[in-house]
């Protein structure tokens, strides 16, 4: 069996609705109340389930870091926004927030992650990360631009 990120997410969202499910029922039972001292392991797992959602979450991310696909355009982007780099003396910069990044970020293929879908007027589909879709919008008329995420993770 295959673990997936969206696998992963949708059980710490079920671990999520115990918590709340579990904080809910306890509420039940104010301090000072006889039901309330004996509910201190109901209390612990209420915590323990809340730490193993986020947990579950980290463990997504982890996932779905280790298979993203690199973006691989010719030339690097700003990933917030997009062709705004320059770079001089191995230090490629973006003229808008002017983050850095060590290297010639425009003279290597982008190493960002696939994150859209690009299909063109005549069907020819190209994936692109955030950076690059932002100047696809712009240079590609009539072009269907899908957020792989919405379209079911990274197809």
């Amino acid at each position: 069996m295959t673990v997936t990120p969206a696998q992963l997410r949708a059980l710490a969202g079920r671990a999520d609705a115990l918590t709340a499910e579990v904080r809910d029922l306890l509420r039940g039972a104010p301090p000072g109340t006889p039901e309330h001292d004996h509910l201190a392991a109901a209390r612990q797992a209420a915590g323990l389930l809340s730490r193993g959602a986020e947990d579950l979450r980290l463990a997504a991310g982890e996932l779905a870091r280790l298979h993203v696909q690199p973006c691989g355009m010719p030339w690097g982007v700003c990933p917030e926004h997009g062709n705004t780099l320059s770079s001089r003396a191995g230090i490629s910069t973006c003229r808008v927030c002017r983050r850095e990044w060590s290297g010639d970020r425009l003279g290597r293929p982008c190493e960002e992650p696939v994150t859209w879908k690009v299909v063109d007027r005549v069907g020819t589909e190209t994936r692109m990360c955030d950076g690059h879709v932002l100047g696809a919008r712009a240079a590609v008329a009539g072009a269907t631009f899908i957020r792989l995420e919405e379209a079911g993770a990274h197809q």
